[in-house]
């Protein structure tokens, strides 16, 4: 059974004061971070909207110890510090139980600058957790594209429509043959919690992923967050799964999407609530172009529908 919020624990690491813009997903999802944590832990972070938002020095507005590191080594900084904290404890020199070490990145750090380093913590599995909120570009700098920036949205370096695919980032960390693979959305907020402590229970290097949606780069309006993070997964746009040892296992309406006891809603009006999208939207070619973007998350599915079988 999925928790409900009322039953999580009181736990805050999001605390007053932050400077984050208001119904930002990456503040909502930290504050479930923080209750399936606990306060036992350590949190990196690579320039993003999220460390914009920590407040002036030497205060911050998040209650773990931060370490800000450069944009391009969070899986290199992440295992240096699972390291040190690895050899303190040994020698006897830390008390109590070690800090949990995980990662806040944004899908800029993860899906491109960062893969090279999360990747080979990856390979060498690493004893820390990598979580990516995906906001679908670099929306701390500007909006630019990013490899997670789905095809046809807007971004100030693709203003006509993002031309390629996004990458399917989940399944190259799946494929890294690590202990526990994870997606998760705000609108799921149970979910998420659930797949946050289980991963804190698992040893190696754990990845999950957050839905994002980013009102101020996706142009919508703010109060409508969470119902486009609901969008994207009734859509197919965003699947729920996680996968230990490799087992896929989908959750929430991807389940029922995947076992085919639902229908995807509709794809026209979730691109149609995204001023990111108002290129297609108005394109003479409009239907065609919705079509080719409903097939290609039909394809998404059934390959993911097959890979859970092995």
């Amino acid at each position: 059974m999925v928790t409900a919020i009322k039953d999580m624990p009181r736990d805050e690491i999001v605390m007053p004061g932050n400077s984050a813009c208001a119904g930002c997903p990456a503040t909502a999802a930290l504050r479930i971070v923080g209750k399936a944590f606990g306060p036992n832990a350590v949190c990196l972070m690579t320039p993003s909207c999220t460390v914009a938002s920590i407040g002036l020095l030497p205060k911050a507005s998040f209650n773990y110890p931060i370490l800000n590191i450069t944009f391009a080594s969070a899986g290199s900084s992440a295992a240096g510090a699972v390291a040190a904290i690895e050899s303190l404890s040994a020698q006897g020199k830390m008390e109590g139980e070690p800090p949990l070490v995980f990662t806040w990145i944004g899908d800029g750090g993860t899906y491109d600058i960062g893969f090279q380093a999360l990747s080979a913590a990856a390979e060498r599995n690493d004893n820390f957790i990598h979580i990516c909120y995906n906001n679908e570009a670099y929306s701390n700098t500007g909006v630019q594209r990013s490899g997670a920036t789905p095809r046809f949205a807007s971004t100030t370096t693709t203003p006509s429509g993002k031309l390629e695919e996004k990458k399917n980032m989940p399944l190259l960390m799946l494929e890294h043959n690590i202990p526990y693979v994870a997606t998760a959305s705000l609108a799921y907020p149970g979910d998420m919690y659930d797949k946050l402590v289980k991963a804190k229970s698992i040893r190696g290097f754990r990845y999950i992923e957050i839905f994002a949606p980013c009102y101020p780069g996706w142009k919508f309006a703010s109060k409508d967050m969470i119902h486009l993070s609901r969008m994207a997964v009734t859509t197919g746009s965003w699947m729920l799964f996680e996968a230990e040892a490799g087992k896929i296992k989908f959750s929430g309406p991807t389940a029922r999407l995947v076992e085919g006891k639902s229908k995807p809603s509709s794809l026209e009006e979730y691109f149609s609530l995204q001023g990111r999208f108002k290129g297609l939207m108005k394109s003479t070619n409009k239907e065609e172009l919705i079509q080719e973007a409903r097939a290609k998350l039909d394809t998404n599915m059934e390959f993911m529908k097959k890979r859970a079988v092995f």
